[in-house]
């Protein structure tokens, strides 16, 4: 079941391992609960590395596989340019 409002989840300044496990959670107990389309707003976050991006791909997949989709928004040029280098601009829909 898709819901069609997109939750907004604000990515925390340092987006690495310690936070990855947390915001797993969250977009699992959301999609549980028939959310399957989010909005991750950037702005505060000025760092994210490899387990940041992986859990975020992951992430994705079961999103789309709900029906849903996650976008980003809000991104510094040193956030954008890792997405750029991993080509996962090609993937996310960046607002």
């Amino acid at each position: 079941m898709s819901s069609l409002s997109e939750i907004v989840i604000e990515m925390p300044e340092l987006f690495s391992v310690e936070e990855a496990g947390h915001f797993r959670e969250e977009v699992r107990n959301y999609i549980l609960g028939g959310h399957s389309s989010f909005l991750l707003d950037f702005g505060t976050c000025r760092f994210i590395d490899s387990t940041g991006l992986g859990v975020i791909v992951s992430s994705y997949k079961k999103c789309v596989e709900t029906g849903g989709t996650i976008r980003l928004t809000g991104m510094n040029d040193n956030v954008r340019k890792i997405f750029e280098l991993t080509r996962l601009t090609h993937v996310f829909e960046i607002i």
